[in-house]
């Protein structure tokens, strides 16, 4: 198995200042206010997308000076302006810059800008707000420290579909608990929010959905309330309904389902209405097609990134909801849960994590009982990573009585369910101790393992190769094995290594004769078929170096002097002309083919 090596961690040094940083700072103190203006433009630009030029310039204290200029009624208008879009950026980069703008007083000077008459200069102001407020950082309730604020704000949202969007992001941000909603409600949040469901951006009618759904969450007064709310003439409701149709955007329909679930839970709506029950009725399919939609995200998202992976699993309930899909009532929900988890299955860390927390191979396990085939095809080739050795699942997994189960997938007319029953046993067998093995012998049953090893498909014979390789390692146990079954396994490596075989397969069925030349018994099986030596010796004068590698490992396995009878058989392969190909092999170009025939000939110099 490969080393992981954990990356080195990313270190910012804030205190790593330059002079163009500094710079930048000076020119806000210039005694011209053109050109403080001109410097503030040149800031603006130089910190778009630059996290090290934001974090210099907090460090140099710009941001005290852009507050000052901007609360300065002297400052003009445009200056104001470009020291709010140079704090909203600022306000864009890490946790630790909303924290330092946080505590320069950001919050309270902004929100002192929005008393101005200027359009230009509050925009900039909201959009600034905007972006700290919804920092997780951020103290949501400096927005409710002056009483005067949320009555303002209201009174702002007639202003442009800018100051709408604004607001009412900031609100849905900033309501977080039922004090937080009867301020917001207390100084008419519904009735000035609800026309602009209706607005011509959809920015900002998705803004004042986010904005009803907080409010409405577990408040029995709000959701009463709505009810009865009117937009262009149709109830609230209503809208919300239309709002939840297929052809919408599903962050929109997602908001407008928690919007009418909300208000059905606080007895505002009733379960049976019409509105509620036509739509869910009309749309369970398609509420189907979302979920199957968001897991086929997940697993795109997760399939070749770790850190998505990581993001997925530590997001609130997510595993569980994902574990639930693979019971959902429509098969292709399960599919896609299922190929959600089988992405996320790729992880080291999160089948050592999530997987173990949350039992994932129970329900795995139910979805393979009595499944279609595509489904069990993902869900299978989940169990396959289960199954590894460094998962904490594969204990558990092996005494739920799996390994009937797997055996039964290799009997399966389809190809992929033949290679992951077959690669799940091979991950079962690896490192497992011999009670282990004989099951899987035993309940594979010799006539099976052998017919995988005739299979049509490449990938069933590599993976059955590969089982066969893992139960035939250590020697008791390749002794045990062989003293069974090794007149049928000599044959089904005679049959390879004579068939038109990849060099793949070749070399996979090789390294199985070398584990089995590394028994204390077994090796016997080798010596004792001259047909079989004839072929080892063939290979090691082929042309393909993996598979030269391959047989001599197996020759210098059969000759280890410090083995019982190493004599005898050094010396009857020296009489078969095996010592000239070894010494031959001892002028290889190949460094590795090279090693090993010296290693070899070295039992015969000892």
């Amino acid at each position: 198995m490969a080393c992981l090596l954990e990356a080195p961690l990313r270190i910012s040094v804030l205190s790593e200042v330059t002079a163009t940083s500094r710079h930048y700072v000076d020119r806000l103190f210039d005694p011209d206010p053109q050109k403080v203006l001109q410097g503030v433009i040149d800031m603006k630009n130089a910190v778009i997308g630059n996290n090290k030029q934001k974090a210099n310039l907090i460090v140099l204290g710009a941001v005290p000076r852009l507050l000052y200029l901007l609360q300065q009624s002297s400052s003009s208008a445009e200056l104001r302006t470009e020291c709010a879009v140079v704090l909203g950026s600022l306000a864009m980069g890490t946790e630790n810059n909303i924290k330092s703008l946080v505590d320069c007083h950001i919050i309270p000077a902004l929100l002192q800008g929005l008393l101005c008459p200027d359009l230009i200069f509050i925009e900039a102001c909201l959009r600034c707000l905007r972006t700290v407020f919804i920092s997780p950082v951020t103290p949501v309730q400096l927005l409710y420290t002056d009483p005067t604020v949320i009555p303002h704000l209201m009174s702002l949202l007639s202003r442009s579909l800018r100051t709408q969007e604004y607001i009412t992001q900031i609100f849905s941000h900033c309501c977080k608990t039922p004090e937080h909603q009867t301020v917001l409600f207390n100084h008419g949040a519904i009735q000035n929010i609800a026309p602009l469901l209706i607005s011509p951006s959809y920015k900002v009618r998705m803004q004042a959905l986010k904005c009803f759904s907080v409010l409405a969450y577990e408040n029995t007064q709000v959701s009463m309330t709505l009810v009865n709310v009117l937009v262009d003439g149709e109830l609230l409701s209503q809208v919300f309904v239309r709002m939840m149709q297929r052809d919408k955007p599903i962050e929109m329909q997602l908001t407008a389902a928690k919007c009418l679930t909300y208000m059905c839970r606080a007895g505002a709506i009733r379960t049976d209405d019409n509105c509620i029950v036509l739509k869910l009725d009309h749309d369970l399919k398609h509420a189907h097609e979302l979920r199957q939609a968001a897991f086929k995200l997940y697993a795109s998202l997760g399939s070749n990134d770790e850190d998505i992976r990581k993001k997925i699993t530590e997001t609130e309930n997510m595993m569980d909801r994902i574990v639930s899909g693979l019971s959902e009532s429509s098969i292709k929900v399960r599919l896609a849960a299922v190929r959600c988890l089988h992405s996320l299955s790729r992880s080291v860390q999160q089948l050592r994590t999530s997987f173990h927390d949350h039992a994932v191979w129970k329900p795995l396990m139910k979805l393979l009982q009595n499944a279609p085939d595509e489904v069990l095809v993902m869900a299978s080739s989940t169990l396959c990573n289960l199954l590894l050795e460094f998962s904490p699942s594969k204990e558990p997994i092996l005494e739920s009585g799996v390994i009937e189960l797997l055996c039964s997938l290799t009997q399966s007319d389809s190809p992929a369910l033949r290679v992951n029953g077959i690669w799940a046993l091979m991950n079962m067998a690896f490192q497992a101790d011999q009670k282990v093995k004989v099951e899987i012998v035993r309940a594979l049953g010799t006539e099976q393992l052998f017919r995988l090893l005739s299979d049509p498909d490449t990938n069933v014979l590599m993976k059955t190769l590969g089982l066969l390789r893992n139960l035939l390692s250590t020697r008791p146990h390749i002794d045990q094995i062989m003293s069974s079954h090794g007149k049928q396994i000599m044959q089904a490596v005679t049959l390879i290594l004579e068939g038109e075989h990849s060099i793949e397969v070749k070399e996979q069925t090789l390294c199985i004769l070398a584990n089995i030349a590394d028994g204390n018994t077994a090796k016997e099986l080798i010596m004792t078929n001259d047909d079989m030596l004839q072929k080892i010796k063939y290979y090691m004068g082929h042309s393909n170096v993996k598979l030269q590698l391959a047989a001599t490992f197996c020759i210098s396995n059969l000759i280890w002097n410090e083995e019982e009878g190493s004599q005898e058989r050094q010396d009857k392969l020296r009489e078969l002309g095996f010592v000239d190909i070894l010494h031959k092999l001892t002028q290889a170009s190949d460094p590795s083919l090279c090693d090993r025939a010296k290693t070899a000939m070295q039992q015969y110099l000892a």
